[in-house]
């Protein structure tokens, strides 16, 4: 089963546009949205395992440019 979950970005002044555009492009990124609030872009993601998950957001999302903070909410089926 697919760990599905919520990252909850901020950017640089700016830079929400162009983060979005390259986060989508991850492989394992579902979508990518511009927000209004205290988060900027809000993506969506799948990965195999949470350990996957992690190395996605670490390895992948954290290094796009622009980013200044990530929060990383996997889904839970209550």
């Amino acid at each position: 089963m697919a760990i599905t979950a919520y990252v909850l970005i901020q950017t640089e002044v700016g830079k929400a546009v162009s983060v979005a555009e390259e986060t989508r492009k991850i492989s394992g990124v579902l979508s990518a949205d511009d927000v209004t609030g205290p988060y900027d872009v809000i993506v969506k993601t799948e990965a195999p395992s949470l350990d996957d998950l992690g190395k996605m957001v670490v390895s992948q999302i954290q290094a796009v440019e622009g980013i200044t903070r990530t929060f990383t909410c996997p889904v839970v089926n209550l």
